[in-house]
């Protein structure tokens, strides 16, 4: 090259680079501006849906002037001079903070999602469909009397005033996502049986032990077709799913109150006690039973799942054992973890208390829902917990066409047929068939797994000696008999509830509470504690409802309900205290059969046992309720250090983690590097004994294996602890081989510096929004979902934050909210819930409560208007338009 041509190139060379740099510039200036403008467009569009809650706001359909304090964490008390403003006021408030996951809630319980979010939700459309919870809450509805049926129309009146204000992304930040992908889609009016379909999903949570039937009847198949006999096959279930420890754990009522009879209106029950055929469980074992999860996920993925955690503690204690001689009442529902909470914290108060408007009262709301589900009034408290009573059964159905077997004759199936309307898709057409128990949810779309296929012949041999047996033509379906898909008075109980005045008013309460079925305690301000066994409870005729049944036989159909005053009741215990943890209520010689599958009690051991060695300290306080609360003691942990004593392992490191466990108090805290390990070591125990094996056995709901292993750790022998398929041979080997594998998984997680793990971060929660965060778009998810949050407990304590077994640590089911109701000072109770009070992602009350959760902190509950006044910091004015 030529000196002329270099000359001529470096400045070319030189322009090329102006021009790059200049074409660079331009892109990261391009790229600013609009993350700039992206960023403003975020803000406004996240900001717009914000609500309202200082200054006035004008509504049509108000009729008189309304005050809606929010004190420092966003929670609302509502004051008005009607109960029709009242609940309007209500609705339009959870409207305000809640819409989208309201609107999103009726579309679930109405089967109607595929509407919203498009085809990949139609099969769960379909089962949903197939249960008819819309439907019967409109039956509900109607049968409501007019009062009651009355606030639910003011609450949609109030809801609907909101509606009428805005739309799109000013409703939320989620309609302006789902608007990307379904931009025709708008809310429609609230309905009263919107407000009512979500009791269905409520029941639905606590529903019972469809899964264990099911998982009880593979596990009998796979044990006939391996040559069990009768014998073996008892045992071995027994084993598994061994009976409530009455002998260690304690029962809700030890001994039944009596207590003055109530006028309920109840027609007394038919009564059977036919024990359960012993040739049906023989008979079960011929059906050749596939897996049910994916047909029960479908509906428990969008509203519930009864996994590990599912249940809740509550217990009541006596002035007489107080420091202000004066009740205190605790509760903590334990559901599924979700963003937002399923509570809503709010408080309802006549401006004066009457006939016509007789609410003064605050508690835990269901957004959606008028009235306070659990909480306390002027007089009275109340709390729940699940009453874990089997209130689910499976018939096993001999369909042949549109009949079905019934008693040796061939009856009709019912038929219905609905619309799923798809977003951006094709109508599906659906058939909807019935028998005389309840829907077929077998076989609803391929991609659920059928319940039952292709029975043996045992079955009929097992089944009804007044039924021939069909022809070839025979097919088999599984129907679901549950108490929540008949009409049912919750909705009523709900304000009977808030209004109570005396144990007396409770009862009657709580005799309308038919589903989900809930223990309730109670407490009052004359000093009185309670407990009553609320529901509509089957009676059962042959079977009782442990192993799906004949459905071609009447006398396996439920025979009636449990009359009201035959449930247990308390009433002033002379232990001075209550617990209920969806332990056993009753012992075995109560009248009537109630259910096999309580959880064992080990969170109501513990809790009685607290509350006994706290108040032998001295009187107990709020502060000790909201410590026991907080309790995380491992029961099998306690165990297992035992065990773990006399063992010997390979490994420095694993013997230095065997070593944590030897100081541990067995206390599950987040920074406790001994209760990481100790879960781990159990997640390791439970995979070796029972999944780890040529044919694996049940390995779900830690508080029965707690059961099953505490009784396997005192009996050295017995054959399970051999294991050919990991090639362990006896209790040591098992025990040492679970140890070393457990130092090896934390290890690769946490580091292998045994006093660098910690419980908190392995068990942490991940706060996911039940729809838009989990699309699995990560920009779209991270506008959603927070976390994780690091927290103590574990399954099956008191401070319950359940995880699933073999699969992950991360907390899954939680105390979804905790509260103290201090009976001498209403002031001076406290609560908490997972999340907060808005639904709407960045607002400052989103997740607000969640660190203080995670510690085990509660916040000040203003009650008297004295407090409200003084907690108040925004103060929002509704009043009449023109």
């Amino acid at each position: 090259m030529t000196t002329d041509q270099a000359a001529v190139v470096e400045p070319a060379r030189r322009s090329w680079g102006v021009r790059l740099g200049r074409i660079a510039f331009l892109v990261v200036a391009a790229i600013v501006v609009i993350a700039v403008a992206a960023a403003f467009f975020v803000t406004w569009t996240i900001q717009r849906s914000f609500p309202q809650t200082e200054g006035e706001l004008r509504l049509d359909g108000l009729q008189a002037e309304v005050t809606v304090q929010r004190d420092a964490s966003g929670v609302p008390t509502i004051a008005a001079d009607s109960s029709h403003d009242l609940f309007f006021a209500q609705g339009f408030v959870h409207a305000q903070d809640r819409f989208f996951e309201m609107d999103f809630r009726r579309h679930v319980t109405a089967g109607r999602v595929a509407e919203m979010f498009g085809e990949s939700q139609a099969g769960i459309d379909a089962f949903l469909r197939t249960l008819g919870w819309r439907k019967v809450a409109e039956e509900e509805v109607a049968q409501m009397d007019d009062v009651t049926r009355g606030y639910y129309e003011s609450y949609a009146d109030g809801v609907n005033a909101y509606l009428s204000s805005r739309s799109g992304s000013e409703l939320s930040l989620e309609y302006a996502v789902l608007g990307i992908q379904n931009p025709d889609y708008t809310p429609e009016p609230w309905e009263p049986a919107d407000s009512v379909a979500w009791l269905k999903a409520m029941a639905w949570d606590l529903r019972g032990n469809i899964e264990d039937e099911t998982e009880r009847a593979l596990l009998a198949s796979r044990l006939a077709e391996g040559g069990a006999g009768a014998a073996e096959l008892d045992a071995t279930l027994d084993q598994l799913y061994p009976r409530y420890p009455f002998d260690e754990n304690p029962v809700i009522v030890p001994t039944i109150s009596t207590v003055p009879a109530l006028d309920t209106g109840a027609e007394p029950a038919a009564f059977s006690t036919s024990p359960a055929d012993p040739e049906l469980r023989q008979a079960v074992t011929t059906v050749d039973w596939t897996e049910a999860s994916d047909v029960i996920e479908a509906a428990s993925l969008l509203v519930g799942d009864v996994g590990e955690g599912i249940g809740s503690n509550s217990w009541v204690v006596s002035g007489d054992l107080t420091e202000s001689g004066m009740p205190l009442l605790a509760n903590d529902p334990h559901l599924g973890a979700s963003l937002p909470s399923v509570w809503y914290q709010v408080q309802l108060r006549c401006s004066d208390v009457t006939d016509e408007c007789p609410f003064d009262v605050g508690g835990f709301s269901f957004s959606g829902l008028p009235g306070i589900v659990i909480g306390h009034n002027q007089h009275v408290a109340w709390g729940f917990t699940n009453l874990t009573t089997d209130v689910t059964d499976l018939y096993v159905e001999r369909i042949e066409g549109d009949q079905y077997w019934r008693d040796g004759a061939l009856v009709p199936l019912e038929e219905r047929t609905e619309t799923i309307r798809v977003a951006g898709g094709d109508d599906i057409e659906l058939t909807i068939r019935s028998t005389g128990h309840g829907p077929i949810i077998s076989g609803l779309v391929d991609d659920f797994t059928v319940l039952a296929d292709d029975p043996g012949p045992g079955l009929s041999a097992g089944g009804a000696t007044a039924s021939a047996p069909p022809g070839d033509d025979a097919e088999y379906a599984v129907s679901l008999r549950w108490t929540a898909l008949d009409p049912g008075t919750t909705g009523t109980a709900i304000f009977a509830l808030s209004t109570a005045q005396d144990f007396d008013d409770f009862r009657v309460a709580a005799s309308l509470f038919d589903v989900p079925a809930q223990n309730l305690i109670y407490a009052d301000t004359e000093g009185n504690i309670g407990y009553q066994t609320p529901g509509r409870l089957p009676v059962r005729g042959a079977g009782d409802g442990w192993m799906p049944q004949p459905g071609w036989d009447s006398a396996y159909d439920w025979t009636g309900f449990i009359p009201f005053e035959e449930l247990p009741v308390s009433y002033n215990p002379a232990s001075g205290y209550i617990v209920t943890a969806n332990n056993a209520i009753v012992a075995d010689d109560y009248r009537y059969f109630l259910s096999r599958d309580w959880d064992y009690g080990y969170r109501a051991a513990r809790i009685a046992y607290l509350i006994e060695r706290r108040a032998a300290a001295g009187p107990l306080t709020a502060q000790d309720m909201r410590d026991i609360q907080m309790d995380s003691e491992m029961w099998i942990g306690k165990r297992l250090t035992r065990a773990m004593d006399d063992i010997e392992v390979d490994g420095a490191g694993t013997k230095d983690a065997v070593d944590l466990l030897r100081d541990w108090d067995a206390q599950n805290e987040a920074d406790s590097a001994a209760a990481a390990y100790a879960n781990v070591l159990w997640s390791n125990l439970v995979q070796n004994l029972f999944v780890e094996r040529d044919e694996p056995l049940p390995a779900d709901g830690q508080g029965r294996l707690f059961t099953v292993v505490g009784a396997l750790l005192d009996d050295p022998s017995d054959p399970l602890w051999t294991n050919p398929a990991i090639d362990v041979d006896g209790r040591d080997e098992m025990l040492a081989l679970s140890a070393e594998e457990a130092y090896d998984e934390l290890s690769a997680l946490q580091g292998a510096d045994v006093d660098a793990w910690n419980w908190g971060d392995l068990h942490a929660i991940t706060l996911t929004s039940d729809t838009l965060g989990s699309s699995g778009i990560a920009p779209i998810e991270a506008l959603f979902n927070r976390g994780p949050y690091a927290v103590s407990g574990g399954a099956s304590v008191v401070n319950a934050t359940g995880w699933q077994l073999g699969e992950s640590y991360a907390t899954t089911t939680v105390p979804s909210m905790r509260m103290v109701v201090d009976l001498s000072d209403f002031d001076a109770s406290t609560w908490i819930h997972l999340t907060g009070a808005s639904g709407h992602a960045f607002d400052e009350h989103y997740t607000d409560q969640t660190a203080d959760w995670a510690a085990g902190v509660q916040r000040p509950w203003a009650f008297s208007p004295e407090a409200v006044d003084a907690a108040a910091q925004r103060t929002l004015v509704l009043t009449p338009a023109g």
